[in-house]
């Protein structure tokens, strides 16, 4: 079998069944499956009923339930969209593979390297299709910056450094609960949700990662998982990197800076801020505006790859890379 077995009639749409209908659902992902040609969004899941129900009228979504297994295994939903917290990536995407259906996985793939190695021997044992919402890889913005990159307007890549600070949330200090900041759901806390693209973005535009190395700690004490986290790494063509991601300081700074033998881009992973080039030809500053289902491009890419018309550029594989470098910086391998 090969994936080939997965791709769909342009005549007939493919079903989607969504697992999670919560704040990523709400604008930046599920729309884009229901605008995108060819595909349907079929039924979606959420284990409080009402908030299902609610979900589903809002979005014009046909079918609603509060069990997961039942979206998975009805013979109308042809592939999942698994948006829940980190902590049930696994329970969820094990059952998909076990249906055999085309899934993709809202980042990061699991709560560590080795339960995302499960997911996605799961998927390649069958060659089943296997996405991770890394939508960066998709997005206009972030492809201007690997253009430039691929066009050697810094000459040859040295270095690669990012800043992500921000003052503790209301939520962090009055001690409300968060699964973002729940070590069980996700050890790293901030750093789990918010690196992981930075992480991935970066080896979509330099490589792989080889060498990788941090620390990781909490230093408020305002929640159980980590607060303040470093680290530093060697692609496999020699260029470096470091990060620092801190969730406790006075300002809020998103900085990414690559730095060439020739000139240097600046960007923000995060934050709407313009791509910056600098080199010998002067400082150029474009504003590349997301669109607004900031998902969009990267579900036009799933289709595309469905239909057999190229590969996605964010699939199980560089995801399972992904959270391993992100492991690495952990401290857990």
């Amino acid at each position: 079998m090969t994936e080939s077995h997965f791709l769909f009639s342009k005549d007939k749409p493919l079903r989607w069944g969504v697992i999670g209908c919560g704040s990523v659902a709400e604008k930046k992902s599920v729309p884009a499956y229901r605008k995108t040609l060819g595909f349907e969004v079929h039924s979606v899941m959420r284990r409080d009923a009402k908030k299902a129900e609610d979900y589903a009228k809002r979005h014009n979504v046909a079918n609603w339930t509060t069990d997961a297994k039942a979206v998975i295994e009805d013979p109308n939903v042809d592939a999942v969209y698994i948006a829940t917290p980190p902590d049930t990536h696994k329970l969820y995407a094990l059952q998909v593979a076990a249906a055999g259906k085309p899934c993709c996985i809202e980042k990061p793939m699991a709560p560590s390297y080795q339960d995302s190695l499960e997911i996605y021997e799961a998927f390649a044992s069958k060659k089943i299709p296997l996405f991770v919402a890394y939508y960066r890889r998709s997005l206009p913005r972030f492809l201007q910056i690997k253009q430039w990159l691929d066009e050697k307007q810094i000459g040859e890549v040295r270095h690669i450094q990012w800043q992500k600070t921000k003052p503790p949330s209301e939520m962090d200090l009055s001690g409300e609960y968060n699964w973002r900041t729940d070590k069980i759901v996700a050890p790293g806390g901030y750093f789990d949700d918010l690196a992981s693209h930075g992480l991935d973005l970066f080896t979509f535009l330099l490589g792989d990662i080889e060498k990788v190395h941090g620390v990781a700690t909490n230093q408020q004490g305002l929640y159980s998982a980590y607060d303040a986290i470093s680290g530093s790494w060697m692609h496999t063509n020699g260029i470096t990197g470091q990060g620092v991601w801190n969730f406790g300081t006075l300002d809020r700074v998103d900085k990414v800076e690559i730095l060439g033998s020739e000139g240097t881009i600046t960007f923000a992973i995060l934050d709407e801020a313009p791509v910056e080039l600098k080199n010998s030809n002067g400082h150029q500053i474009l504003e590349i505006l997301h669109p607004e289902h900031v998902q969009q491009h990267h579900v036009e890419n799933i289709k595309n790859h469905l239909l057999g018309n190229g590969e996605h550029p964010s699939l199980g594989k560089s995801a399972l890379h992904t959270s391993w470098v992100m492991d690495r910086i952990l401290g857990v391998m």
